[in-house]
């Protein structure tokens, strides 16, 4: 589901927030639900375990900074087509660091891509 290079970057991430050497990671991956609302921008990935970090929005209103399992998201088929239900977005193309993409998705009770939000986000921050 998500490419090895993007994998490698996730587990580097991960390693520094390990040893300390924390940081506000962009996510690297967008996972999506083909035929719901869920969304999932990951910076972290424990390799060990296949457990990844970052903002998730299940399509609720209340996007959080979570953890959720790779393992368990690749298993979700659909009910009749028997076809994977959640896949990565090729074309997604973090700009900001997860702390603004979690203000914005707060502010918006959604996950959002959308640059002027993201601009806003990042002035409040500031």
């Amino acid at each position: 589901m998500i490419p090895q290079n993007l994998r490698e970057i996730m587990i580097h991430n991960a390693q520094e927030v390990q040893n300390d050497l924390a940081k506000d990671h962009p996510p690297v991956v967008k996972l999506h639900s083909k035929y719901g609302k869920a969304i999932w921008l990951l910076s972290e990935l424990d390799a060990t375990n296949n457990i990844a970090f970052g903002l998730c929005d299940l399509g609720q209103g209340k996007p959080e900074l979570s953890y959720v399992s790779i393992t368990h998201l690749e298993s979700i088929k659909h009910a009749k087509l028997k076809i994977p239900m959640v896949e990565a977005d090729p074309n997604f193309d973090a700009h900001f660091p997860m702390s603004i993409y979690f203000e914005a998705a707060k502010s918006n009770k959604r996950v959002t891509e959308d640059e002027a939000l993201l601009a806003e986000a990042a002035l409040r921050l500031s």
